[in-house]
């Protein structure tokens, strides 16, 4: 990778870095792999890793898909790391202030392209993924990665899109020339604040829409709560300084669509179980079963409880969230919720 007067000039001798070996990490890994770049993906649990290299695939997240054998496969985080000219993040929201303390220990490189594809809130602080990358590694070049990007299907090569934001036009540019093929298209975007928030909130509001199936609710339900959900996202986004345009985007109503429809989201799986009554603990044991298509962490989880603490903190009228946030975390029945929703007070749209 050569720099010169802030542009990034790009070749096939890229080193890149994937961390996080969940279903999207070892997606992108693959993706870039199959465009020629050497890429190495870690993983912080070992077994997962041994496992991975032994069967030439990931069987716990991302199974079915063969990983390319040029792909570098480490549990060392300073390996993953080194001389790598792009770094991506892909671990769990809730992990993502851990994993950096221990680049800082590990050794980092300033000059490096970093890279988040997390779509999350950290809950205590309600910070932005990219809000805490900068927070503990400094004035790096960041861009963030986000869409309507169901693992599998990238995987899979099927036809998707995403958006790359960031304030600095060479790193997003970057990005969007790494990332692009015939079958994954990347636009760009400087607008991090709503595309980070789009990508986020619409977990929320993906658990609702489960919830709906669960209940055996038809597509009416559905179609409501896909377009006053997005009404919510748009009115915190906005309070919070996000552009509107933002939200009827690819990274706002884009990713808000598949993850409510699709049979492979996690945060759409999760709700259908709270809609059949089954218990968040039960739920979150069967998504760490390798035999779940949906295996994986759902951020929507936490996120409930971030998207409400946001709604209180920006005094934004949320009630989708707040009523999700009561079936996660207050065991309110998903069909009283529901009810609560249709009989609020009347109001215009």
């Amino acid at each position: 990778m050569k720099k010169k007067a802030g542009i990034i000039h790009i070749n096939k001798k890229v080193n890149i870095g994937v961390l996080g070996d969940g279903g999207w990490g070892t997606t992108l890994a693959i993706l870039l792999s199959r465009k020629g770049y050497q890429v190495t993906l870690w993983g912080a649990f070992l077994k997962n890793i041994d496992d991975m290299i032994k069967s030439g695939e990931n069987r716990k997240f991302l199974p079915g898909v063969k990983i390319p054998a040029r792909i570098e496969i480490t549990n060392d985080l300073g390996a993953a790391v080194l001389d790598k000219d792009l770094v991506v993040f892909a671990v769990p929201s809730q992990y993502i202030r851990g994993v950096l303390k221990q680049l800082k220990v590990c050794g980092y490189n300033r000059k490096s392209v970093y890279l988040s594809v997390i779509k999350g809130i950290e809950i205590k602080s309600l910070k932005r993924i990219s809000e805490i990358i900068f927070e503990e590694l400094g004035n790096i070049r960041l861009a963030v990665l986000s869409g309507p990007t169901i693992a599998y299907e990238v995987a899979k090569g099927m036809p998707s899109v995403a958006v790359a934001a960031s304030p600095d036009p060479a790193s997003r540019i970057f990005v969007q020339d790494i990332f692009m093929t015939d079958r994954f298209r990347v636009y760009t975007n400087n607008d991090v604040l709503g595309v980070e928030l789009g990508g986020s909130l619409k977990n929320v509001i993906a658990i609702a829409c489960g919830a709906c199936d669960g209940l055996k609710f038809g597509t009416n339900t559905k179609a409501a709560l896909l377009a006053r959900g997005l009404a919510e996202i748009s009115r915190l986004g906005k309070v919070m300084g996000a552009k509107a345009e933002t939200f009827s985007g690819i990274s706002g109503l884009g990713d808000l669509v598949t993850t409510c429809i699709s049979p492979y989201s996690r945060n759409r799986f999760v709700g259908e179980e709270l809609g059949k009554g089954k218990t968040l603990n039960r739920i979150i044991r069967e998504l760490g079963l390798p035999s779940n298509r949906q295996a994986g962490i759902a951020e929507g989880i936490p996120t409930a409880r971030s998207a409400y603490a946001l709604s209180l903190k920006y005094k934004v009228d949320m009630p989708i969230v707040r009523e999700v946030y009561n079936v996660i975390y207050r065991s309110k029945p998903a069909v009283k919720a529901v009810k609560d929703l249709m009989l609020r007070r009347k109001r215009r749209e």
